[in-house]
């Protein structure tokens, strides 16, 4: 018996990825997915090593990886050149950590400004809202 993923419409193919037929044609487009050839008079057909490539490339974007990023580590997705690899993540890793402290920053101004609004006395202007109208706005 003919394995169920070996002979995929583009639409069963995206169902079975777990993606739309659009995400689909975006990644053809973007040089990440091959597009298979197209029998005269047929439909293109796909199998499951399309459908693992497409898993790839989603595992990748919740690691962060923007999408010229993923095409490097497809290129690498024999396996073989893990030095390759673990430099692509580090940089990925240095982005995140840059952003984490970015968010950390962000999260004690507002913690900050939150308790402003909530320690205010009387008829004063709130906290928040004045801080986000100063000429410099709020240093993070």
């Amino acid at each position: 018996m003919q394995n169920i993923l070996e002979n995929l419409t583009i639409g069963a193919f995206a169902k079975a990825a777990g993606v739309n037929v659009e995400t689909i044609r975006f990644y053809q487009r973007k040089n990440l997915l091959p597009e298979p050839d197209k029998p005269y008079g047929g439909i293109r057909r796909y199998g499951e090593s399309d459908v693992a490539r497409v898993q790839f490339i989603k595992s990748a974007q919740m690691l962060g990886f923007s999408l010229d990023e993923i095409s490097e580590l497809l290129k690498l997705e024999d396996g073989t050149r893990c030095i390759e690899a673990s430099k692509l993540a580090e940089r990925k890793l240095g982005d995140v950590r840059a952003k984490l402290a970015v968010l950390l920053r962000m999260e004690a101004v507002l913690t900050q400004l939150v308790d402003s609004c909530h320690t205010r006395k009387g008829n004063v202007s709130c906290p928040l809202i004045a801080s986000l109208q100063e000429q410099k706005g709020v240093a993070i």
